[in-house]
């Protein structure tokens, strides 16, 4: 290309000067130092133009090459990277004996709230309430007793009713889930060029970011409910200490009153004895 470039100089530098010579040996016209020069350095900025534009080609060509490259994916990728991963399934429960089954099994699938309430009103036992009068007849500390029970299982329906909402919703969502993976997936490991372009590439890493956040989103709803139930636990562990206190206390204060009415109680049955068989 060189000897190319320097051939094509030679003969624009030849075919300037060749009327210039002519006219100074032949044709009577004085040779004109000042457009020779001009000539000359039209030649050299053609020259460097050329130089310019090969040099850009070359760079164009590089950079293209490049891109090409990086748009060709391992034909051996998915073979050594691709990997299954677990589901959820739906739940089938073997037998519903009487009929109560069926509502719990269709929460833990679908998740709606008012089917979680229906189920856990169908398959858990329910607490009774006090008949009417009955509550209000208590003394103050069975009272407080028995409104601490309640508290309890109350609230042991709200974290289990909202536990199995939150496990069905899971469930439901997670054939979607699956899809969405599977689509990343095939578009990750496809040795179509268009799906390795660099937009395409970002738009899959935005794409895996995303649902990796709503991954997490279920991870921590699961936690939640964790906590939820270990807080219920908790609470029964603390009404039970509290409610082992309150019996102590409750004996010391009135442990001299009730030994009193005892002894009084068998003060008296002695003397009634005593003067029963005196008089017999």
């Amino acid at each position: 290309m060189k000897s190319t470039k320097l051939h094509v100089l030679s003969l624009a530098v030849t075919a300037a000067l060749a009327p210039l010579a002519h006219a100074q040996f032949g044709s009577g016209i004085v040779f004109d130092p000042t457009q020779s020069a001009h000539a000359i350095q039209q030649i050299t900025q053609a020259s460097q133009l050329y130089t310019t534009a090969v040099a850009t080609r070359n760079q164009v060509v590089t950079m293209y090459n490049l891109a090409f490259q990086m748009a060709q994916l391992p034909q051996n990728l998915a073979a050594r990277y691709r990997a299954d991963w677990s589901q959820w399934s739906s739940l089938q429960a073997t037998t519903d004996t009487y009929g109560n089954t069926a509502a719990l099994v269709n929460a833990l699938n679908y998740g709606a709230l008012t089917s979680a309430r229906q189920g856990y009103n169908s398959a858990y036992v329910q607490a009774q309430s006090y008949p009417a009068g009955g509550y209000s007849s208590l003394d103050s500390r069975t009272q407080a007793t028995v409104a601490n029970q309640y508290a309890t299982s109350e609230l042991a329906q709200t974290a289990t009713t909202n536990t199995l909402a939150t496990l069905g919703t899971i469930r439901s969502d997670s054939q979607s889930f699956a899809s969405k993976l599977a689509n990343l997936e095939s578009d990750t490991f496809s040795t179509d060029p268009n799906q390795q372009t660099t937009n395409a590439l970002l738009g899959k890493i935005n794409s895996a970011t995303l649902l990796q956040i709503h991954s997490q989103q279920d991870t921590n709803q699961l936690l939640t409910a964790s906590i939820q139930q270990q807080l219920l636990a908790q609470k029964q562990q603390i009404d039970a200490q509290n409610r082992a206190l309150n019996n102590v206390i409750y004996f010391q204060q009135n442990f001299p009153t009730t030994m009193q009415t005892v002894n009084s109680g068998v003060s008296d049955s002695i003397r009634s004895i005593s003067l029963s068989t005196t008089g017999h």
